[in-house]
């Protein structure tokens, strides 16, 4: 209770900031929030301008969507985007009308029609509609030129019963169709370029693997506070290229000699130096002379006569100097097939007579020897009566 007369003195947190609302305080919007647009948000009022997109079909299309055409109309009426079907001339076509509020979503119509040109379903293809979903249609006929080389890389995105496509699409949140010589994306716009990557380097023979792997690293990275502000290049691993420059190749090859240096120099033992090392070109002699002028290659042929040959005659000669060339290489691939053909030498078994012969000088041989020994045996014997005598 407070008597009477005197002041309340008002009580202030010290801890809380007092501050007036401004009208500019953004701090508790999304920036990020895709806001959708609705008629009141034209102020304009109706467009002055039609503006119109088509797109052809192939045939075996035709069915379908006569079909479903439809339900394609009663996806683009709420949005007042008119639609027409042209089955002589085998197009599409959309434009806007005086009940379309939204300038972008013409954009959006010619994007639906092109995914149903290009063998996308219905149900799929009124998704492009939505704002935070995009399309990328990807061209890959005109990468690889050998027929059997291209079906194999593009079945290569497809996978074993789909398995590498599934991967890919629920790693990049995408939907995504192999069709034909084009790749059909539809996503957000982070997936459509990680898909995009994935699609041309498996066309230049990078398999999506590769990508696939990187990929999820990054999806289990990002789960991680404390990654947000480093960089992520030390976990993605690094494939080597099997094909390498020749200034590459030589890179690595001074590395692995200098390794093998700094181990032998650890070990006390003498570098190893390049087994082939070029040789120096000896210092030609200065002369102040020019050298003197080589002759063309039409005073070749005036020397040779072969500049007055006939076209024919010229054509014949070329193929009787070619068919030469030939047979020289095919004669020597003959002989080396034929060197692994060649019997190696054996030698024969010894006849009779070289038989006794080789008997008769091993007995020879031991004769000698025995007489030999006998004579040593006597020298012995005579020795030793002299000393015996002598003492």
């Amino acid at each position: 209770m407070l008597a009477e007369g005197s002041e309340a003195t008002p009580v202030v947190n010290k801890n809380k900031r007092h501050r007036k609302e401004k009208p500019w305080d953004t701090d508790d919007i999304d920036h990020w929030k895709i806001d959708p647009f609705k008629p009141e948000d034209n102020k304009a009022g109706p467009f002055t301008e039609e503006s119109s997109f088509a797109t052809l079909f192939p045939k075996y299309r035709e069915k379908y969507l006569r079909e479903v055409w439809s339900a394609v109309t009663q996806a683009l009426e709420p949005h007042g985007i008119a639609c027409q079907l042209d089955l002589i001339h085998g197009s599409m076509s959309v434009r806007t009308t005086r009940k379309t509020y939204d300038p972008y979503i013409i954009l959006k119509a010619r994007d639906m029609i092109k995914l149903l040109a290009r063998g996308v379903a219905i149900g799929q293809a009124v998704k492009i509609l939505n704002d935070d979903i995009a399309c990328d249609i990807i061209k890959i006929g005109n990468i690889v030129r050998n027929k059997e080389r291209f079906v194999k890389r593009r079945q290569r995105i497809i996978g074993p019963d789909g398995s590498t496509l599934k991967a890919i699409e629920l790693l990049t949140q995408c939907y995504v169709l192999v069709q034909g010589n084009t790749v059909s994306v539809m996503g957000p716009y982070k997936g459509l370029k990680e898909v995009r990557r994935i699609v041309l380097d498996c066309m230049k023979n990078i398999h999506p693997i590769y990508r696939i792997k990187e990929l999820m690293i990054k999806r289990e990275l990002a789960k991680d506070p404390a990654l947000a502000t480093e960089s992520w290049d030390r976990f993605l691993p690094k494939f080597r290229k099997r094909h390498l420059k020749t200034s590459e190749k030589t890179a690595k090859k001074n590395e692995r000699l200098k390794e093998k240096n700094e181990a032998r120099a650890a070990a006390g033992l003498p570098p190893v130096e390049e087994a082939a090392k070029k040789e120096k070109k000896e210092k030609k002699v200065y002369t102040p002379f020019p050298p003197p002028q080589q002759p063309r290659k039409v005073d070749l042929q005036l020397e040779s006569g072969e500049y007055f040959l006939k076209a024919h005659e010229k054509e014949a000669r070329e193929a009787k100097k070619r068919k030469e060339k030939q047979e020289e290489v095919t004669a020597e691939r003959r002989a080396k097939r034929a060197e692994a053909f060649v019997a190696p030498e054996e030698e024969a078994a010894p006849t009779i007579e070289e038989k006794r012969k080789r008997k008769r000088d091993q007995e020879q041989d031991g004769a000698q020897s025995s007489k030999h020994q006998e004579d040593k045996s006597k020298k012995k014997k005579k020795k030793k009566r002299a000393d015996d005598e002598d003492s």
